[in-house]
């Protein structure tokens, strides 16, 4: 994508999964943040990370 921008790292870091408040790790290649403990992987849209459990994607 290129409209793609890249978060903050530091930021990325700061934040917990909104369910479980477990760290979250960072897939750069899809732009997701994940909550292993919750099974979701939170979007991000254009460097800011939507942090709404409607929004996010399950995982296995």
């Amino acid at each position: 994508m290129s409209d793609e921008v890249t978060p903050d790292r530091r930021m990325l870091e700061a934040l917990v999964c909104p369910l479980t408040q477990a760290p979250l790790s960072y897939d750069a290649e899809a732009q997701e943040l994940i909550s292993k403990p919750a099974k979701l992987a939170f979007p991000i849209r254009a460097g800011i990370p939507v942090m709404l459990v409607d929004e996010a994607r399950k995982i296995d």
